[in-house]
């Protein structure tokens, strides 16, 4: 496997202009992650690693840390298969979320993308408000979204249940398949080309790992069948994993996501949500909140049929998330300014000293 396999071209190479002249130093990708360990592709092959301890102690956000996909810059240890990063190239793309929990901190969950696939299932666990939640991330990613609706032959209205997918995914291509029957993968063709990255996101079960045994035509990766009862996925897949497909194309299979917190996705609400943003210049207030205000044209729109009240309550719901996470953002930047402040002044009071003696 040679690292333009692994994706990478000219403009990769400009930027590692910087190390080239540094002994045991080389960029590659990192195919694996978990915790902090690591398996990158080199040109020489693959290699595991962990983080330099310069890198890991001057990062101050886990977002900035290596992600699946990333390429990197790998000192690497003379006649072992082992070795550490040191740096990161900068991302074209990346599917973030924030943290699981109560961090206010960045998780990337694939790095340098150029289609996000985001993979949902037409059993019990179908909902068109988690959808518009992915779509929105992955608008903001930086890579092109496509839907892909799997087990149709568990729904109860298929055609209802596509149209209610193809109205809330807009522009957003939508294709239905049916990975354990092999049927309909053949769509996903144009979009992983030799070269191209992709990657599959969606809650655990809906057949993420059935899509990329089919496309190896092997099986790489573990299955489960879902609970009967709810649909409900066990996770078998467990970690990130940067998987290289027969046509050359290269796709990063994720773990199942119970929660799908929202993470830097302001500015994808108006394509993921035109219709409401399209109504609300008709508002008679133009700081409308569509809640509470008098001569709403959203919440007139409602009314007459013409939105959902869920979608309503959908899009209500990512606002007040996103004015929660921006001021947790917000506070978050004043404490660390106030840790550097007395970092700073610490170092200055040393200084001093010092001259002193």
């Amino acid at each position: 496997m040679t690292l333009e396999e692994l994706g990478w071209d000219e403009e990769r190479t400009r930027e590692i202009e910087p190390w080239a002249e540094k002994p045991a130093h080389e960029p590659g990708r990192v195919l694996i992650g978990f915790n902090y360990l690591y398996r990158v592709g080199i040109a020489s092959g693959e290699i595991d690693a962990v983080l330099a301890g310069r890198l890991k102690h001057r990062t101050e956000r886990q977002g900035e840390l290596p992600a699946v996909g990333d390429w990197v810059i790998v000192r690497k240890r003379p006649d072992e298969d082992r070795g550490a990063i040191v740096a990161v190239l900068p991302r074209r793309s990346r599917f973030s979320r924030r943290m699981a929990g109560n961090v206010t901190d960045e998780q990337v969950v694939a790095a340098n993308v150029d289609i996000i696939f985001i993979v949902m299932s037409l059993d019990n666990d179908f909902s068109v408000r988690r959808l518009e939640r992915y779509l929105l991330m992955g608008r903001e990613s930086g890579a092109t979204p496509v839907v892909l609706l799997t087990k149709p032959d568990l729904s109860a209205d298929l055609p209802a249940d596509v149209s209610e997918v193809v109205a809330a995914a807009g522009d957003v291509p939508v294709h239905v398949l049916s990975p354990k029957l092999n049927q309909g993968l053949e769509q996903m063709a144009p979009y992983v080309n030799a070269g191209r990255t992709s990657a599959l996101l969606g809650s655990s079960g809906v057949g993420k790992s059935t899509i990329i045994n089919r496309l190896v035509g092997t099986e790489v990766r573990k299955t489960r069948e879902v609970r009967e009862s709810d649909s409900k996925g066990r996770h078998t897949t467990m970690h990130r994993e940067l998987v290289v497909l027969p046509g050359g194309g290269l796709m990063i299979d994720t773990p199942g996501m119970r929660e799908l917190q929202l993470w830097d996705a302001s500015g994808s609400v108006r394509e993921t949500f035109d219709d409401i943003e399209a109504l609300a210049g008709s508002c008679h207030f133009t700081d409308c909140r569509h809640r509470d205000e008098p001569r709403c044209a959203v919440k007139g729109a409602v009314d007459e049929g013409r939105i959902e009240p869920d979608r309503l309550a959908s899009y209500l719901k990512l606002q007040d998330e996103l004015a929660f996470l921006a001021r947790q953002q917000d506070e978050r930047a004043q404490i660390e300014e106030k840790r550097k402040g007395k970092i700073g002044a610490k170092a200055l009071r040393q200084h001093l000293k010092s001259k002193r003696i």
